[in-house]
């Protein structure tokens, strides 16, 4: 059978998909060391966790991804500059990689968090365009 998803208001859900969400959180932050711990904390049982654990997620924690992409000009500071301003419009950050430098600038992609930003993804972009060692920046998702 093909897989079928929904988007469901979660107060239509029964209140065991919600503690099954809770103990993932609960286990996804190391509150809970292992699932019996995160099942008990939350008021079910194990079982309960393991049938519903791989068939429901939280939209909201899988949505408002955004990679920034920017060419940085090799020099002190620039890649801890860009990531102030990152932080600085509320943006809560994901995973950061950068290529080596090569000729004098280097690539970097962080990757963002945007449902907490104080600004658009657009604006944000401006922002960080206008900082001096800033070469090229854009986003995608």
């Amino acid at each position: 059978m093909e897989k079928r998803f929904l988007l469901v208001d979660a107060q239509a859900l029964p209140e065991v998909f919600l503690r099954v969400l809770k103990a993932k959180e609960l286990l996804a932050s190391g509150e809970a060391r292992n699932i019996s711990a995160a099942a008990r904390l939350v008021g079910i049982s194990r079982s309960a966790f393991y049938k519903y654990k791989d068939c429901i997620y939280d939209s909201e924690n899988s949505r408002e991804v955004v990679t920034v992409m920017a060419t940085l000009l090799d020099e002190t500071g620039a890649l801890q500059n860009l990531l102030a301003g990152i932080s600085a419009a509320g943006a809560s950050i994901v995973t950061i990689n950068q290529s080596t430098p090569e000729n004098g600038a280097a690539q970097v992609a962080v990757t963002i968090r945007t449902g907490t930003m104080q600004m658009s993804v657009e604006e944000l972009t401006e922002k960080l365009s206008r900082q001096r060692t800033v070469v090229e920046v854009r986003c995608g998702a």
